[in-house]
């Protein structure tokens, strides 16, 4: 019985074809390889590309859920940047000292961490004090912190965006050549938002940076990116509450540092702005992770000038989701924020 060939084995054998044409001008071989290579480059192999996630932490608890989820099972977790940064009233810079408390918790002290823009005096924030005085204040240079990381490593790099497109935009504009190395998937959008009269939450934030973002991709120097659209995202099916088993577990005595500073977190959004945490974030992870919850379709999109988005023939393409298998990711996301879970590489 003949053995599968391997999408792996398949990759190699295109870019083995493309660059014997390429090595053969004027042959027939040649032409063999401008065709492949007009129809689309065969798809980057992400499964080790180092991830950046960009979040704006300390506000709805889910992403804080998500990072943590990131921090225990993705090893190539390389830089999180924060993105609404807190404002005058608070200090600049407190979400990213929450977030280098909670990776330092988990252990991740290898993950580097940079405070991004900041939008002013942010409404949500909600981990005010959690996070102890001898935490830093991180470097403060988003550009920089790409820049390193993108030096430090050959090929793509994933972008996870959980928060506003701020600092993603600053990024293209201040380092353009780096924007064909970034593979965006960006929890934002949504063809039917709940609200018409307005854009989605992490689009109206910042409505500028997200057509300097639709811009780049529109010119060809982004590649495609993915949208976890509201749409999807916005159900109760995935929200965690104070009676969810994720709370209970994370409350427990004897939870683990990062496990009582989520839900001191948790219990602080829970107070303050809603009783439960809708999991929009760690769907949008999983995606990445491409694990099989999210269904995608490439669409043309246009964006009005308050950020809102339909499909429209004359739009950009872009990757938007469709649906999603809420009971198997809720499963994937209970076990990685589970204190009793280990991570792959330290089970048996």
């Amino acid at each position: 019985m003949t053995e599968p060939v391997s999408r792996e084995e398949i990759r190699a054998e295109w870019r083995a074809l493309v660059e014997s044409g390429e090595s053969l001008p004027g042959t027939g071989l040649d032409e063999l390889s401008a065709r492949m290579q007009a129809t689309g480059n065969w798809p980057e192999d992400l499964r080790s590309a180092p991830v950046i996630i960009d979040t704006d932490i300390g506000g709805d608890a889910d992403d804080a859920l998500a990072v943590v989820a990131a921090a225990r099972s993705l090893p190539r977790l390389a830089l999180v940047l924060t993105g609404d940064e807190t404002g005058p009233a608070v200090g600049y810079g407190e979400r990213a000292r929450f977030a280098r408390f909670l990776l330092d918790l988990t252990g991740r002290t290898d993950v580097a961490v940079a405070s991004g823009v900041s939008l002013g005096d942010t409404r949500y924030f909600c981990a005010d004090g959690l996070v102890p005085d001898e935490i830093p204040a991180q470097p403060a240079d988003v550009v920089a912190a790409v820049r390193a990381l993108c030096a430090a490593v050959p090929g793509p790099v994933q972008w996870v965006g959980m928060g506003p497109l701020s600092n993603l935009a600053l990024v293209l504009d201040a380092a353009p050549e780096l924007a064909s190395r970034l593979h965006v998937t960006q929890m934002g959008g949504a063809l039917n938002y709940r609200d018409p009269s307005r854009a989605e939450h992490n689009f109206r934030l910042d409505v500028p940076s997200v057509h300097r973002v639709f811009d780049a991709v529109h010119k060809g120097l982004l590649p495609t990116p993915y949208f976890v659209t509201s749409e999807v995202t916005f159900t109760s099916a995935i929200e965690i509450t104070a009676d969810h088993p994720v709370f209970g577990a994370l409350a427990a005595p004897g939870a683990p540092g990062w496990g009582a500073l989520l839900a001191a977190h948790m219990r602080h959004w829970f107070e303050r702005f809603h009783p439960g945490t809708i999991q929009h974030d760690a769907l949008t992870l999983s995606a990445v992770l491409q694990l099989p919850f999210v269904e995608f379709d490439k669409m043309p999109v246009a964006l009005d000038g308050i950020g809102r988005t339909t499909r429209s023939e004359t739009g950009v393409p872009v990757w938007l989701s469709l649906s999603a298998r809420y009971p198997g990711f809720l499963r994937w996301l209970s076990q990685r924020l589970d204190p009793a879970w280990k991570p792959a590489d330290e089970q048996a």
